[in-house]
């Protein structure tokens, strides 16, 4: 039960009484929400916005994630995962069978993928026909299995390499087999931030404008804000709201994953207050707050692999109604020191869940009801 008098003496009022008619929340009302001294009444608002759209209901995906390489260009100071050559040290470089050997090596499991997870730095030499010919015959080992790769940023280089347009880059994916994005690279849509933490890569509009271009030839994206570094509450609610613009003209956001910022083995230089990991607190009020802001998103994601996993089942109960999936096999997350398993088995996804008092629903990459045999039976 949601106490109007004691939400009126924490000044959030009328942020209660929009979330329960269901009312767009202004930026004003982010900075709130963040400025509350009571975590537990913001989850709470969350909570019931989550349940109002998907009751007791928490996704999960049978995936296998594949970096294809951690050779970039885009030098930005945050990131543990890129080098600059595939000759430093750590660097590595999937050939197109070493994908498949991964591919293969899932399928041979008793469980049935439902989404194969390509995502990497931005290549200085590898060719664009190279990714298409990998989609290809990823599709052609398993003609069933839905693909979601290659974030924005990484369309926008493939455009520069190529050169050619973004669309064009985009429907060419799409022939080859693409049927959904994954969100990296937003970070912080702030341009005067990303000009100190990620001056190279794809800019705020040229990310948002992809991730629509996307939307209109009918690929589902998901979408991010990498957060707990450099940036101010307020830069997070601009984030927030510049995404629920972009859906308000696009429609294809179908997820959104909060990613904390893992200071280890980064670059970044932090004040002496943010060092170390997000705090946990600040995790769950991030959750919590992008749910009641991004109300025409339908999912937010708790990322196991950058949370834990038991950060990610408290965080069901403030907002979030997925936990992403079996994974196997991450290096972005981890190269930053996330202390994570590598993956997860169903059973232990099925269990988590259930253990936080939610409803385990398997799904695919673009977020159907999988029906699995044991259901049909």
């Amino acid at each position: 039960m949601l106490d109007a008098s004691y939400y009126a003496s924490l000044g959030l009022a009328d942020v209660l009484a929009k979330v329960l008619a269901g009312q767009r929340l202004s930026a004003e009302d982010g900075m709130a929400l963040f400025a509350c001294p009571d975590i537990t009444a913001v989850g709470a608002l969350a909570h019931h916005a989550r349940c109002r759209m998907h009751g007791d209901k928490t996704s999960y995906v049978v995936n296998r994630q594949i970096n294809y390489t951690n050779v970039c260009v885009n030098g930005c100071v945050f990131c543990a995962f890129r080098r600059d050559r595939e000759e430093d040290q750590g660097a590595f470089c999937l050939s197109t069978e070493e994908v498949l050997e991964r591919l293969r090596a899932a399928d041979a499991t008793p469980l049935h993928l439902d989404e194969l997870h390509i995502v990497g730095g931005c290549h200085p030499t590898r060719p664009f026909q190279w990714f298409l010919d990998t989609l290809r015959a990823a599709r052609e080992l398993n003609p069933d299995l839905l693909i979601k790769a290659f974030t924005p940023v990484e369309i926008a280089h493939f455009a520069k390499m190529e050169g050619c347009s973004t669309l064009e880059v985009l429907q060419r994916l799409k022939e080859a087999g693409l049927v959904m994005m994954p969100g990296g690279g937003a970070e912080i849509f702030d341009e005067g931030l990303r000009a100190q933490i990620c001056p190279h890569k794809a800019g705020s509009a040229e990310w948002l404008r992809i991730s629509g271009e996307a939307h209109s030839l009918g690929i589902m994206t998901n979408c991010t804000m990498l957060y707990g570094h450099l940036e101010t509450c307020a830069m997070r609610v601009d984030h927030l709201c510049r995404l629920r613009e972009q859906q308000d003209k696009s429609g294809g956001f179908t997820c959104f994953i909060p990613l904390p910022f893992l200071t280890e083995n980064s670059k970044l230089k932090l004040p002496e207050e943010k060092l170390g990991p997000v705090r946990g607190l600040d995790q769950l009020r991030t959750v919590a707050v992008s749910r009641l802001m991004l109300d025409n998103i339908p999912h937010i994601k708790a990322y196991w692999i950058m949370m834990g996993t038991k950060l990610a089942q408290t965080a069901l109960w403030y907002g979030a109604d997925d936990l992403d999936g079996t994974v196997v096999e991450e290096h972005i997350g981890h190269m930053a020191g996330a202390g994570s398993a590598q993956g997860l088995t169903l059973k232990e996804l099925d269990f988590m869940i259930r253990e936080a008092g939610f409803t385990p629903v398997r799904r695919n990459a673009i977020f159907n009801t999988v029906q699995t045999e044991e259901a049909r039976a």
